[in-house]
């Protein structure tokens, strides 16, 4: 089963421990995770379920592909890394 890992930075601003969620889409996934810890939803998501533009997902060590719909699939062997991406020079 996946485990969905969160940056120290976001753990930080609220309580988000690692946890584990059933495989499928990373949108599933989230889901998931989000329904155990809605706070979450808001650091993560924008209103319409997108990706934050400062927010990186990574699924089994890539960058996902879909920032929008979230169709990355998440197999039972990966893991989900979600960290804050660094802008600015």
């Amino acid at each position: 089963m996946p485990t969905v890992a969160f940056t120290p930075n976001l753990r930080r601003h609220l309580e988000c421990p690692d946890v584990e969620a059933p495989p499928g889409t990373l949108a599933a996934v989230l889901e998931n995770v989000f329904r155990e810890n809605p706070k979450l939803r808001s650091y993560i998501v924008d209103e319409q379920g997108r990706l934050r533009q400062h927010v990186a997902v990574f699924v089994g060590g890539e960058l996902v592909h879909d920032r929008v719909r979230l169709t990355d699939e998440v197999g039972a062997d990966q893991d989900v890394f979600v960290m804050q991406a660094l802008s600015g020079g």
